[in-house]
């Protein structure tokens, strides 16, 4: 029986049976699948269909008006055999090979069913040894030499890569692109990506792509508009989903200098795990990221819950996240993320460049619970600005990686090595630079065992102007009752009224706290 795919029973279907494929799980049919694929776009467009079974697979490219619709039961795995897979080179870079399905310069174009794609990453990486944060790199933590040092086993990974195919789907310059129902499993490196597209639908997906495995992002959007992530379950090693405004569209040749804006992006309704962030938006970006909703989604198990990051040009700017639960912990192994369940930074990550902004941002109900706190963290290079936390609670967890890990911060990717991975003082929530914060129904609890002496105050604030707490329920840190509640330090334009419940406000370096 054939599948319907969401598409019309009259559309023409091509089956890649007909064309040469075998479900065998051994003979290889790139061949066969590409044939179907050209047939189909050929004649107008239809279904290329996946019946139940398994099939081996290199590098195919998806069409205009092509929908490929998987059978119950219907695999595409990646071919074990590198050589499989198209081959590319490009400067910096070398030879690299693309991934499963790579569509470019293509409309109305999809993949549905129930059936799934598979990366076969078990033949790409060791499982047996993980990869090690240097000790050059956590020279400046806390613990040095010992930093997430685990003493036997490969603790949360990652495991060691070897030479493998690159993103497993991309759809590059693409206009009306749909994914449903599909499974997307075991990538061995990013398992999906959109570079350059405007119109793009993912819904009620399963992303599985392997929680030990790096590079293995979920969903990369770049430079791309008008996209749509509803009702799916992200799970990956690195950040589930991505959304980014680079112009070199990483490791995709050809799209070198474009500059499109990344806008009008909404991710709702999914459940999300990651070893890095549950959600990034930036990092080094030349084009500027606006207008991202975020709402109604589970963070879990991950790094980072949120991550906003500015290290270059490009502005990240009018985005909202409302209605989200975020569970993060810290996590053994050379990830990025040290357990913050927000983060947001804004420090340099290149020379001889303007540094973007990062502003207008808003927490609508999010409920975080973490083992390190909240940070907002702004240089002089570039103040955050206008960031507004509305009915947000905290609870700061004790961790069973304290020793290892606890009591640093990492703001790697930028350029000063000292701020890369550093031992700091950690409260529930810590700002610096920053012009226009508002606290509205802000709540910060601690595990009663938090007895770390870097744990401090509830709420740090340096660098400031105009800042507005509202409402505050919480304390300093167990492990220093002395310490004051909310510290204020080198601003102006504070105001602390409503029903602040704190015996005391540390105010240093700058006049008046109403």
């Amino acid at each position: 029986m054939l599948c319907l795919c969401g598409t019309s029973a009259l559309a023409q279907t091509f089956n890649i049976r007909e064309y040469g494929a075998l479900n065998d799980g051994k003979t290889v049919c790139t061949a066969a699948i590409q044939k179907a694929v050209d047939a189909c776009y050929q004649n107008g467009g239809g279904r290329v269909y996946v019946p139940a079974g398994q099939f081996i697979t290199g590098t195919v490219h998806l069409k205009s008006n092509v929908n490929l619709c998987l059978e119950s039961g219907a695999v595409l795995l990646g071919s074990p055999n590198l050589q499989d897979y198209e081959s590319y080179t490009k400067a910096g870079y070398g030879i690299n090979y693309y991934g499963i399905l790579y569509t470019a310069d293509a409309e109305n174009v999809s993949i549905s069913g129930s059936g799934a794609i598979d990366g076969n990453n078990k033949v790409f990486f060791d499982f047996g040894h993980a990869k090690k944060i240097d000790a050059n790199s956590a020279r400046f933590t806390r613990q040095k030499d010992n930093y997430r040092h685990v003493e036997t086993g490969i603790g949360d990974g990652p495991v060691v890569p070897k030479d493998r195919p690159r993103q497993m789907v991309i759809f590059s310059n693409c206009k009306h692109v749909q994914l449903r129902d599909i499974s997307l499993l075991n990538s061995p490196f990013w398992t999906l990506h959109f570079a350059d597209c405007d119109d793009v639908s993912v819904n009620a997906i399963r992303l599985w792509s392997g929680i030990l495995v790096p590079n293995a992002d979920g969903i990369d959007v770049t430079s791309c508009s008008n996209v749509v992530i509803a009702n799916s379950d992200i799970r990956s090693g690195d950040d589930a989903i991505a959304i980014v405004g680079y112009d070199h569209h990483f490791e995709i040749p050809g799209f070198e200098g474009i500059k499109h804006v990344s806008q009008n992006i909404i991710v709702t309704g999914c459940n999300l795990q990651s070893y890095s962030s549950g959600i990034r938006i930036g990092f080094l970006d030349q084009n500027t990221v606006r207008n991202v909703h975020v709402s109604h989604c589970n963070i879990t198990n991950s790094s980072r819950g949120i991550g906003i990051f500015l290290r270059d040009e490009g502005s990240l700017e009018n985005l909202t996240f409302s209605d989200i639960t975020i569970e993060t912990r810290m996590h053994t192994g050379d990830w990025w993320g040290n357990g913050e369940p927000i983060h947001i930074s804004a420090v340099r990550g290149k020379e001889n460049v303007k540094l973007g902004t990062i502003k207008n941002v808003e927490f609508n109900n999010i409920t975080c619970k973490g083992e390190n706190g909240i940070l907002l963290y702004g240089s002089e290079d570039s103040q955050l600005q206008d960031i507004r936390f509305n009915h947000v609670s905290m609870e700061l967890v004790n961790s069973k990686l304290n020793d290892v890990m606890g009591g640093n911060i990492d703001l790697r990717g930028c350029l000063d090595e000292h701020q890369q991975l550093f031992a700091a003082n950690i409260p529930g929530l810590l700002v610096r630079h920053i012009t226009g914060l508002t606290l509205n129904d802000f709540k910060l609890t601690w595990d009663p065992t938090v007895n770390q002496p870097y744990f401090t105050n509830a709420i740090t604030v340096d660098n400031f102007k105009d800042i507005k707490i509202v409402d505050f329920a919480g304390t300093a840190s167990p492990a220093d009752q002395n310490a004051a509640p909310i510290l204020l330090e080198n601003g102006d334009g504070a105001k602390v009224n409503g029903k602040v419940k704190v015996d005391k406000v540390g105010v240093t370096g700058f006049e008046g706290v109403k």
